[in-house]
């Protein structure tokens, strides 16, 4: 048996530290520049995540955005204390169904067909914006998806790096680089908020986070641990857990609500990301940047080509996709089939739901014919 390191520190694992950016780089625009949200406290707070999940698992483990909240905030411009608030809630929520491991029984009941189905749906969720952010840049898309495809397994020239490279010299020669004044220190801001601010953003935005929490970041996150990684599975209830705490800390120093996520694992591992030296690179890179370049962060970003992003993010919902060889063709087909359905048309707690209440349907069915 092949043991496999707990940390290395090289060009693929930085590349892999890059796999989930697609979905890190709008969340995280939008809540800079339309939230408000300080790029200093939002960094380094997502840097001290990624170190401390990195040398706790010893395997990649994203961190990103709670993207229901994420979405919810830039459509109504919440404020600072507004966002900050909404993950404490979240915290809270996390840790109690972390400790009390109701998402344990959660998880033990649902079926593999359903999680597939949530993975697939994820996928298809990632594929079809990809495609529009390539849309008016077919042409680098495509050179981004072939550099992809050359170069995923390089470790001399990552095909991540290669594209970060990429994007920085076409902003370079575009002259999007000029105008990004001197670098300086700034250190994370301590943030308050109010139990209004709490209710407020748990109804708007919460309670529509937590089933897509619950089946993303945890049920199909482990799942995908376990897929990729047999012999170091992460328990559902520990993933709970840390994003209880996670959120219960970070929002006082300026952090955004996080959680774990099954696309960003993809994403990661796609990209060459095998141990938590993928997570430690990745945090202290946002540390770096948060505490010296917050300022050049927010234009480099909302300048960044989306025609790379995008090209990112198209093969990493494949990669999601091709988990529905794992399900036999016959009967499981059905409540996976409902599960991408339902998800892809309405949201992800709808489509969780629909598939076990089809899955269920489809057992008793089976019982039936069985017994006739």
């Amino acid at each position: 048996m092949v043991r496999i390191k707990s940390f290395e520190f090289n060009l693929r694992e930085l590349a892999g530290s890059m796999g989930d950016f697609g979905t890190l780089f709008p969340l995280a625009v939008g809540y800079i520049a339309v939230c408000g949200l300080d790029p200093c406290g939002l960094l380094v707070m997502m840097g001290i995540a990624n170190i401390v999940t990195g040398i706790t698992y010893r395997i990649p483990m994203p961190i990103e955005p709670m993207k229901v909240l994420a979405v919810m905030a830039i459509a109504q411009q919440w404020t600072p204390s507004m966002v900050y608030a909404s993950g404490f809630a979240m915290g809270v929520v996390w840790l109690v169904l972390g400790l009390t491991n109701i998402i344990g029984f959660i998880s033990k009941n649902t079926p593999l067909s359903v999680v597939r189905g949530i993975q697939i749906a994820l996928g298809v969720l990632l594929a079809v914006p990809a495609v529009a952010m390539m849309q008016g840049g077919w042409l680098l898309g495509l050179i981004s998806i072939l550099i992809i495809i050359l170069f995923r397994d390089s470790r001399w020239a990552p095909a991540a790096l290669v594209l970060m490279l990429m994007g920085l010299g076409i902003m370079y020669f575009k002259g999007d680089l000029t105008g990004l004044g001197a670098l300086g220190l700034s250190l994370p801001v301590p943030a308050l908020f109010s139990i209004k601010d709490i209710f407020t953003t748990f109804v708007s935005g919460g309670l529509a986070q937590i089933p897509l929490t619950a089946t993303n970041a945890v049920i199909a996150t482990a799942a995908l641990i376990s897929q990729y990684f047999p012999d170091r599975p992460v328990a559902e209830k520990k993933l709970a857990i840390n994003m209880g705490v996670m959120n219960l800390i970070f929002p006082f120093f300026g952090g955004m609500p996080l959680c774990h996520g099954c696309g960003g694992l993809a994403g990661q591992y796609y990209f060459g990301a095998r141990t938590g030296g993928t997570n430690i690179i990745e945090g202290l890179i946002e540390i770096t940047l948060g505490l010296f370049a917050a300022a050049w962060l927010v234009h480099l970003f909302s300048r960044f080509p989306t025609a790379i992003i995008g090209a990112m993010m198209f093969l990493v919902g494949l990669e999601l996709v091709k988990f529905v060889r794992d399900i036999k063709w016959g009967l499981d087909i059905i409540p996976l089939s409902v599960t991408v359905v339902s998800a892809v048309f309405t949201n992800m707690a709808v489509g969780f739901a629909a598939g076990l209440v089809t899955d269920r349907l489809v057992a008793c069915y089976s019982r039936r014919r069985q017994g006739a």
